[in-house]
């Protein structure tokens, strides 16, 4: 036991020495890049590099899988409250005045380059030639019409979207909101063998821009704060940020959740609010909030151990999952910033760059800096409130006559019978947005359908009809047109045009 014990003591000074030479190796590598900042740009960058030698030194600390799967619980009955429990107390009279202490932040980091476009994804159009950032701010300048309130909005843009978005954001100079933006910080890529970064100097152009990332929107916190407009907003007299993905159509101002947090049933304010919402088969691979170490702690599957990864992914043992629809108190974030205890996981993200070059990202999650939080709640909403679009097939959902499009919000359409929307799988022919709008002359009718596949080489008419489930298999070589005014009900249609029924 002694020669065990002593060789486990040899093994962890013999790691720790090679950890200590790793941030060594890391501080000379990052100086030599700062040494390239024009004055200009130098306070900023040196912020981003200290922010990223933190995280490097904590990625350095950390072992494995950064849960102990025994200590996972269910959350307490009374930590994730119905969202029908919270609309039954209905709206005070002077809920314009809690209104005017709100601020809707949406996350716009992220290039639409997934969908084959250029620039940032709240650019592309979703409905009616709209794009997400029009119906952003047509929802928020909506409710300051209807209550004469003053609601801004604030976008956390990365340094790849910043500067698309600020040249368009020139046309809402008259709209009734105001719009302001900061970016989330920029870290070096670290190449995976030598753990080193791959950056030479700051500048992310030309060849240079594989070698920077926006770290995740955990990012938030930090950079919120750094921007100064935190505490602006606490001067304006702002209590609570709304945050949201931009790309998530269903995330729109609830009057309830915002009531809730305004005036607590129990004289006791969240903190922290994260909307959760029933998993469905597509969706077992979502983030879950438990009970850890007596808080709420969001679990994302990468945290699993590979032995658990099964049990997480069921439906039955864990029922909701993370919308990424956040409320949070600012003065909240400003405290835990200044003391430095906001803690969240880190992400290890591996990419393979052009060239081949196999990288690491490390990033963060908004939602995992739940726990330390206080009085932090979670609120079952309905499955309405999360319509995200990552896909051309979400694109087509959203473009169809499912929804209806009312002051930049979309809701589900009353003459559609379920409550659910139909699971619809576009092929590898439809994934970019281009694509995607060659091969259909008009959107068709789906409020009677359960399921769609499209595989294949396949375009689509005027005005078909799709209902039930349609299974349509366009075989290597061949291609399938489907008539114009075709209704398709419970089809499968392959090969070259065989309609059979389903």
């Amino acid at each position: 036991d002694f020669s065990k014990a002593m060789s486990q003591a040899g093994t962890s000074q013999f790691q720790e020495v090679i950890r200590q030479e790793l941030e060594y190796s890391m501080k000379i590598e990052l100086d030599k890049i700062l040494a390239t900042a024009s004055s200009n740009d130098l306070e900023h960058t040196k912020k981003d590099l200290e922010g990223f030698k933190k995280l490097f030194h904590r990625f350095l600390q950390e072992k494995g899988p950064s849960v102990d799967w025994g200590k996972i619980q269910r959350p307490p009955e009374d930590s994730i409250q119905p969202y029908e429990k919270i609309k039954a107390r209905g709206l005070p009279d002077n809920i314009a005045s809690d209104l005017n202490k709100l601020v809707v932040v949406k996350l716009n980091g992220g290039l639409g380059t997934s969908m084959g476009c250029k620039g940032p994804k709240s650019l592309i159009g979703v409905r009616n030639e709209n794009t997400f950032l029009d119906l952003t701010v047509q929802q928020i300048e909506h409710l300051n019409k209807s209550y004469n309130t003053d609601v801004p909005l604030v976008l956390m843009n990365s340094f790849n979207t910043d500067d698309d978005t600020k040249k368009i954001l020139q046309k809402y100079s008259h709209s009734r909101v105001k719009i302001y933006t900061f970016n989330q910080s920029r870290y070096p890529r670290i190449n995976k063998e030598t753990l080193l970064p791959i950056a030479k100097d700051v500048s992310y152009s030309g060849e240079n821009t594989e070698c920077w990332y926006p770290p995740g929107h955990g990012d938030i916190y930090a950079s919120f704060y750094n921007s100064g407009l935190l505490d602006n907003l606490i001067a304006e007299g702002k209590e609570y940020i709304f945050v949201s993905n931009i790309d998530n159509l269903g995330a729109t101002v609830d009057l309830y959740i915002l009531n809730h947090l305004m005036n607590p049933p129990n004289g006791k304010r969240c903190e922290f609010v994260m909307e959760v919402t029933n998993k469905t088969r597509a969706d077992v691979k979502g983030g879950t909030l438990t009970q850890y170490e007596n808080k709420l702690r969001l679990v994302e599957i990468a945290q699993v151990p590979k032995a658990h990864v099964d049990e997480f992914k069921s439906v039955s043992k864990f029922k909701i999952f993370n919308t990424n629809n956040l409320w949070i108190a600012l003065s909240a974030i400003k405290r835990l910033q200044e003391k430095n205890a906001i803690d969240m996981e880190i992400i290890v993200n591996p990419k393979t760059l052009d060239g081949g070059l196999n990288v690491i990202q490390l990033e963060t999650a908004v939602g995992a800096a739940i726990k330390s939080f206080e009085n932090s709640l979670g609120i079952n909403v309905p499955r309405s409130r999360f319509l995200p679009v990552k896909t051309t097939s979400d694109l087509l959902l959203v473009m169809s006559n499912l929804y209806s499009l009312n002051a930049g919000s979309l809701t589900m359409s009353e003459k559609r019978e379920f409550p659910t929307v139909p699971l619809v799988k576009l092929g590898s022919s439809f994934t970019k947005v281009q694509d995607y709008l060659r091969r259909f002359e008009s959107i068709p009718d789906m409020l009677e359908l359960d399921h769609l596949t499209v595989s294949g080489d396949v375009t689509f008419g005027k005005n078909v009809s799709l209902k039930g489930t349609v299974i349509i298999i366009a075989n290597h070589g061949d291609r399938i047109d489907i008539p114009a005014g075709a209704l398709l009900e419970n089809k499968i249609v392959s090969g070259n045009l065989r309609i059979l029924d389903h």
